[in-house]
This record gives structure tokens, sequence and C-alpha cells, in this order.
């Protein structure tokens, strides 16, 4: 059976990666699912849970619920839940079971909003898709919404796409706010980590937008349209990297041109690098590696050469001459016995397995 995981894991799910964007910003996440399982994408794939609490629940959905197609419960119970918790805005989202049945989130989210003044907004999640198309959408919609329009700050900087499900909790998404500033830049808002609700109203003041993640990308297209501020796609890992992605900040912050400096990697030999395009690809530029895609197949991020496979059969193949793979340890398992594997753990893949592992590699020398 062609795209069966039987070796390695899935990533975590889209309805994990909107809890996981959302997360810090002050709203109120309600995941449409049964009973039990808030803790799948509130601590399984959250690791801000113990030290960082935010409002995340499950809507508790019954099988008669389902079948009988009771909206009128859930969007009660968020209407009484917002009144004694007064959120800055209210998300619902959905898992597989209401893909299933059909459930209209748009209208649920619509009735809520009328009822309780606070805006809602409907994610179309059904669990079966990447955490970044979550994240993505989320991101997109708390920016389009609480956004203003501002007088720019020649020097200011946006950081779009950041969520501990890639950057972690290791002090990764802070290293890059501190790199930003040698760098000249006042960071205006971390979209969304150490940042919270309020800091959502200076996006518009930035001069330039770095993208840091894949999610990030639909939030720095809006930003462009909407308010002419360029993006510039890369997080700065490594020393050779970290100094071609400052200058192209500079000079897009002065010329008002959109770059992807992680793209710019042109594999050669036998070096992958695996995981999401934007982090993994920063990476590749370091080490002149080929990137492996397994989260999307957009084609902004995929330099010639790299690959968006996804299923194990695929990415096996793909290695089959490897000598240097930088991943996740559980993809060991599917590695031809000569490779070199450098464990680059990922929490979007592996979880808790290996996050104690989990390296800050902003600006630090990365080698064979």
């Amino acid at each position: 059976m062609k795209n069966n995981a039987t070796i390695i894991p899935c990533y975590a799910a889209d309805t994990a990666g909107v809890c996981s964007a959302l997360y810090e910003l002050g709203g109120m996440t309600v995941v449409h699912d049964a009973s039990g399982c808030n803790s799948t994408y509130a601590t399984h794939d959250e690791p801000r849970w113990e030290s960082l609490q935010s409002d995340i629940f499950i809507s508790a959905l019954t099988e008669i619920d389902a079948i009988m197609g009771n909206d009128e419960k859930l969007i009660s119970d968020v209407t009484a839940a917002a009144a004694d918790l007064h959120p800055g805005f209210i998300t619902v989202c959905g898992s597989p079971m209401p893909m299933m049945t059909g459930v209209d989130f748009d209208a649920i989210a619509s009735e809520i909003e009328r009822r309780t003044g606070i805006r809602t907004f409907a994610m179309h999640t059904n669990g079966t898709r990447s955490y970044l198309d979550g994240a993505s959408e989320a991101l997109l919609a708390v920016t389009r919404a609480f956004a203003n329009p501002a007088p720019r700050d020649p020097k200011g900087v946006n950081i779009l796409g950041a969520t501990p499900l890639d950057l972690y909790t290791n002090g990764t998404a802070e290293s890059v706010r501190g790199w930003m500033e040698k760098q000249g830049f006042s960071v205006k808002c971390c979209l969304a980590m150490s940042d919270r609700f309020e800091a959502l109203s200076h996006l518009g003041e930035a001069a330039v937008n770095l993208v840091v993640s894949a999610c990030g990308l639909p939030a720095a297209e809006y930003l462009r349209e909407a308010y002419g501020i360029p993006y510039v796609c890369g997080i700065p890992v490594g020393v050779r990297f970290t100094v071609i992605l400052a200058e192209a900040l500079h000079k897009a912050a002065a010329s008002g041109e959109n770059a992807a400096p992680c793209m710019a990697h042109r594999g050669e030999g036998h070096i992958y690098c695996i995981g999401e395009p934007v982090y993994a690809g920063s990476l590749a530029c370091e080490l002149g590696a080929h990137l492996i895609s397994p989260v999307t197949d957009d084609r902004r991020f995929l330099a010639p050469g790299d690959s968006a496979a996804s299923s194990e059969e695929e990415i096996a193949e793909i290695l089959r001459n490897a000598e240097h793979v930088y991943a996740d340890p559980l993809y060991r398992f599917i590695l031809p016995p000569e490779a070199m594997l450098h464990p680059l753990a990922h929490f979007a893949f592996s979880g808790r397995c290996y996050e104690h592992t989990i390296p800050n590699l902003i600006c630090k020398e990365i080698s064979l």
C-alpha cells in the first residue's frame, strides 16, 4: 500500500498546527472532537503546556452529536466559556469526525461571533494534513484581522512563522530575535512566540518580514499585498548562510523586493537535509546539501534537485546513495547502512522522544 507509514511516524496534524500557532496570543481555541483528545493537540504536540497555559478546549463531540448534527451544543458551550474568559478572539477548528459529517465551521463561527461580539475564526482543519496547513491558516487569519496600517519604521522587522513545532522552546526564537537586533533591526512582532496579542497591531510598522517557517508565508504575502512590506525566507543557521540572510534582509528593506535565500542552495554530492523547508533549506544552503521536504510540496521552497517526497518508499529511494543525512533521529530506520545520520530532532515529527537533544543552531558553525 503506497504512502502507508509503517516505519517512521507522520508529522503533527493541521489541528495541532492551529493550537501551536495561536497558543500565546490570548485567544480561545476550540477543537471540535471527541472528549479526551485535547491532550493530543495541546500537550503531546505542544511543549509549552507545563510552563505556559493557554485556553485550548475540546468540544467533547459524542456519537449522537455527530450523527444528529447537534451544532447548538458546540455554539452554546463556546459562548458560555467566552463569557467567563473574555478572550481576545475565538478559533473553532475541526478534526476527522466533523470532516466526515460535513460540519459547517464558517456558519458556526459566524453564529458564535454574533452571540459573543468577539472576533471568531473558522479553521478548515480535518486532522489529515500537515501542521503547516493549520498553522498557515491560523497565522493568516489573525494577521488579516488585527494588523493595522501604521507609519513604517525603516529598521522594523516582523518574524513570521515561529512555532515550537519547528523552532522548539530551546531559545531558538529568542536567538533569532537577538540576531535581528544585532543587525540593526527592531522586532515589531514575532508571530507567534514570545509576543502577545497586543503585538499584532504593530505588524504594519515593519520595513521587512523574516519568514522563519513555511507557515509564515501566507501572512507575509498578505502583508506584502496590503501594506507593501517585502519578505525574506530563511532562518540564520550556521555561519555562511547567516551572512547571506543578513544581506538579503537589508537589501529587501531598502528595495522592497522579496527574497528566498533558503532556496539558494545547490546540492552537491550526497548530502541531504530532511524537514520543514525553510529551516532545512537554510541548513542545506549552509552545507551545500539537497533538501527533502516531507511536509509541503510548495515549489516556492524547492530549489532544483530538491524533493517533496513524503512517503517512506519515496524518501528511502532518494536516500539510497546518501552519505550524510541531517534529519530527525527516527529517519535512521530508513537510511542505507553506509549513510551517516547527523541527528537534528524535529518536535513536529518525533515529539517528546528527543526533545532534550534539539540544538539551537542560530549563528552556530555546522560541519559534516
